[in-house]
């Protein structure tokens, strides 16, 4: 019988030993466009995978949505159809509500303040992710979310007033928007350009990094900016349990550095290539709207209430307060 045992036990480390060092093809899904920045590291990284595995684990890439939305790619996710997805803050939240602490308005100021918050709430994260069968592998960054609308916006009245897009299904969003005055109209992403296109559009108003902007050409039915970075646009690439858990270990850590290298790049590239897009759309009739000292006080003294009303309605109590802190800390150490 203990013969038996030990040949089981044997057999059983074989198959996963074999198992770990098979070829793994990663189909990953996002809604990056195809031909952007963001497509294209993806792509480099996939590259790296591919030499620095020496082809053990490759990378398809689908952009723009090919898969569907997000909620629908991490429902292919859990059944091994897609085995990755490079996730906005939007779709992060809908796995786990503890996301919505990068899209609080106001609350992060810099590139340097996001870095330090994903830092100190990784392990945090991963954790919550691990539990509900995924692998936070790395994080992006794709610039500042800053108003797009149809009609010029000077005030928070204004923009309370407006049609303002949200994403379709995350409601706890609506009802925070409807909650606080605004006027939020839930659209999928993909909704979002060919609606301010019409003459009586569902939503008049939009909030878009603007290298995004630019390259889906929604300033040219959207022709006023306000110059007002509400939050980044935070994201990051998870992998399903179940495939990391075919790759050997010498290989995850190759696909992590190289995720790692992403990371760094797109936080790089990020806040140029939105100050070159912002020049080029306005050589081409975007009106940018800068605020006077009044308005702008007032828009930083209405969204720290705002912000303070998420804890632990949106954002989890444990996780609000870990981000203030940091922040705080950082902005303390380089004497803010």
């Amino acid at each position: 019988m203990l013969k038996r045992l030990i040949c089981a036990a044997a057999i059983a480390a074989a198959v996963v030993s074999l198992s770990a060092g098979a070829p793994e093809n990663v189909k990953l899904s996002t809604l990056v466009p195809a031909g952007t920045s963001w497509h294209k590291a993806l792509l480099d990284m996939g590259n790296s995978w591919n030499k620095d595995t020496a082809g053990r684990v490759t990378l398809t890439v689908f952009a723009g949505g090919q898969q569907g939305d997000e909620a629908t790619a991490v429902k292919k996710m859990r059944t091994d159809i897609l085995q990755a997805s490079f996730l906005s803050g939007v779709g992060l939240a809908e796995l786990d509500e503890a996301f919505n602490v990068f899209s609080m308005p106001f609350f992060i100021e810099t590139p340097e303040e996001e870095a330090a918050i994903e830092t100190r709430l990784t392990p945090v994260l991963e954790q919550r992710l691990q539990a509900k069968g995924f692998h936070l592998l790395c994080w992006g960054s794709a610039g500042y979310l800053q108003v797009f609308s149809k009609k010029p916006l000077k005030s928070l009245a204004d923009v309370k007033n407006a049609k303002l897009y949200t994403t379709k299904g995350a409601d706890k969003w609506y009802q925070w928007y409807v909650n606080n005055g605004f006027h939020p109209v839930p659209l999928t992403p993909s909704d979002v350009p060919t609606q301010l296109k019409l003459a009586t559009p569902l939503i008049d108003t939009a909030p878009y990094p603007p290298y995004l902007a630019m390259t889906l050409r929604v300033f040219e039915d959207a022709k006023y900016m306000l110059d007002l970075k509400i939050a980044p646009l935070t994201g990051a690439l998870i992998i399903s349990n179940a495939s990391w858990n075919r790759i050997s270990a010498e290989d995850r850590a190759k696909m992590t550095a190289a995720g790692q290298a992403l990371e760094t790049r797109v936080r790089a590239e990020a806040p140029k290539q939105d100050a070159d897009s912002v020049k080029v759309m306005a050589g081409r009739g975007l009106q940018v709207i800068t605020l006077d000292a009044k308005a702008l006080a007032e828009f930083r003294g209405a969204a720290d209430q705002l912000v303070k009303t998420m804890r632990g309605s949106m954002v989890p109590p444990d996780v609000y307060d870990a981000a203030v802190q940091e922040r705080d800390a950082f902005r303390k150490s380089k004497g803010k």
